[in-house]
């Protein structure tokens, strides 16, 4: 029998234990790796390169909104990832499959139908959820998001430690990297994501972190 090794990542034991629980009756032998914050998430993936699937709750403790989710893309590219949420409206679903998610879970779903979710997605296809119309789209976010995936796994952290109001050189000492390197990759930063300076660079982070409640 096939064995899948999965990730569900959430802050709240409890809806760890439905995900968990949603996961029994998917017709195979699991290995189930829980992560309470988003340092623990991106650690298991890194460890485990037999990983199937993850399932990552967009705000939890280390991340907000879509960062984790581009920090993960990014630097697991083949990892399928299907994100959990509470925010469930058509435009945050769309986002989030814009931005690489193979799937879209709402923390209001039956447990069927989280199964029918991770069947849907360990088979190759993409889950959105029956109810909801994904076709919106804003042009200049699907624009910012193409930039935003165009970011290395290393720069994604610079960014996001940019938005936490690090300086380069604190940002240098907690990467073990020389200033001169972080330096290096805000220019490269600032150049893919067409800006002039860093605190435009934050602000649109700060855009696709708050996109899901626009």
């Amino acid at each position: 029998m096939q064995t899948l090794t999965i990730i569900i990542a959430d802050d709240h034991p409890l809806f760890r234990g439905a995900l968990r629980q949603a996961m029994d009756d998917i017709g195979a032998q699991q290995t189930i790796i829980e992560a309470g914050d988003f340092n623990a998430a991106r650690k298991a993936a890194g460890d485990h390169a037999e990983i199937d699937l993850m399932l990552l709750d967009l705000n939890m403790p280390g991340v907000s909104g879509f960062s984790g989710l581009t920090a993960l893309r990014s630097e697991f590219p083949g990892l399928p990832v299907i994100v959990v949420s509470a925010s469930d409206d058509g435009p945050t679903i769309n986002r989030a499959l814009e931005l690489g998610a193979s799937g879209f879970i709402s923390k209001s779903a039956s447990l069927e139908d989280i199964r029918r979710a991770v069947d849907t997605v360990l088979d190759g296809g993409i889950w959105t959820g029956e109810q909801k119309n994904c076709s919106s789209a804003d042009p200049a976010m699907t624009e910012l998001m193409e930039r935003m995936k165009t970011l290395t796994p290393q720069q994604s952290k610079v960014l996001t430690m940019l938005g936490k109001g690090l300086l380069n050189k604190q940002i240098a000492y907690a990467l073990g990297v020389s200033e001169a390197t972080i330096k290096a990759h805000v220019s490269a930063i600032l150049l893919k994501l067409n800006v002039d300076s860093r605190t435009q660079a934050v602000i649109k982070l700060g855009q696709v972190n708050l996109a899901m409640v626009a």
